[in-house]
């Protein structure tokens, strides 16, 4: 299977949508309990690429099998070098590399925007996402202690950074 990368396209938004809406209701990769509809996220992803941040998709044989992003980490002038980045791969095609090059990539577009910083916001019970931002260099910087509640229990957030350089 050859993964292509390419950037968003309006067409991609139902695919996108997919993998969020799965994502919201079988796990704690998303805080969100209700399901987006397609104007919130075709919204949401407009707005990133608005505000000159890149979307980026994963496609094989023309079907979407992920995609990601970065945007604003806090919404203060002084936090504009500093951005939160979202990789999500299809259900179907988990363990295939795909995210491997969706954060690769995301990190080469904000050394070119000259950012300084990549924070990830991930649930504690996601020891696999952990463990795969640290191979590309995240550091466990704090963790916010029931930050979160979601399944009838509290979640507590790791926050991970990559400092460009």
């Amino acid at each position: 299977m050859k993964i292509k990368l390419r950037p968003y396209q309006t067409g991609d938004t139902q695919a996108i949508l997919d993998i969020i809406n799965y994502n919201i209701l079988n796990s704690t990769a998303i805080y969100d309990y209700n399901i987006r509809s397609y104007e919130q996220q075709k919204a949401l992803l407009e707005d990133k690429i608005k505000k000159n941040f890149p979307v980026i998709v994963a496609e094989a044989d023309g079907k979407v099998t992920g995609f990601g992003m970065y945007g604003e980490f806090r919404f203060r002038e002084a936090y504009k070098y500093t951005v939160e980045h979202s990789v999500y791969v299809d259900n179907d095609f988990q363990g295939q590399g795909i995210g491997k090059l969706l954060l690769f990539e995301l990190i080469q577009l904000a050394k070119k925007q000259n950012l300084h910083t990549m924070i990830a916001v991930i649930d504690a019970e996601n020891q696999s996402s952990i463990d795969f931002h640290e191979k590309f260099g995240f550091k466990t910087v704090g963790i916010i202690k029931d930050s979160a509640y979601k399944f009838d229990r509290w979640l507590h957030s790791v926050f991970m950074q990559l400092i460009l350089e």
